[in-house]
């Protein structure tokens, strides 16, 4: 169904999603293959009924697959003290999980 779709809560992020899509989380901690659940659901929507959590919805089930372990661009943190002859630069490359959307699930009351 494309009216389907929920918002998630993962790594205190928001994340509108649909099923059947890709969607990059911060590190999970789980191995690619590994099939996940996503319990903190804040809203589904399907056609006519939407169901709004407060703050969380408790029928809703939303399970995934880990796909990959992908990392983001590098950035390059420079500090620098002028006159000082200070200098500090680091590099940093934050790590994602990549999943796969496997189902919506609305469970009955």
């Amino acid at each position: 169904n494309i009216n389907m779709y929920a918002v998630i809560e993962s790594g205190g992020k928001q994340h509108k999603i649909i099923e059947g899509e890709y969607l990059s989380v911060d590190l999970l901690g789980d191995e690619p293959g590994e099939k996940i659940t996503f319990d903190n659901v804040l809203l589904y929507v399907d056609d006519n009924n939407i169901e709004i959590g407060q703050p969380y919805l408790a029928n809703v089930k939303v399970t995934a697959e880990v796909t990959d372990i992908v990392k983001a661009k590098k950035l390059s943190i420079l500090r620098f003290r002028r006159r000082k002859h200070s200098m500090t630069k680091i590099g940093h490359r934050a790590r994602y999980s990549q999943v796969e959307i496997k189902s919506i699930k609305l469970e009955s009351k």
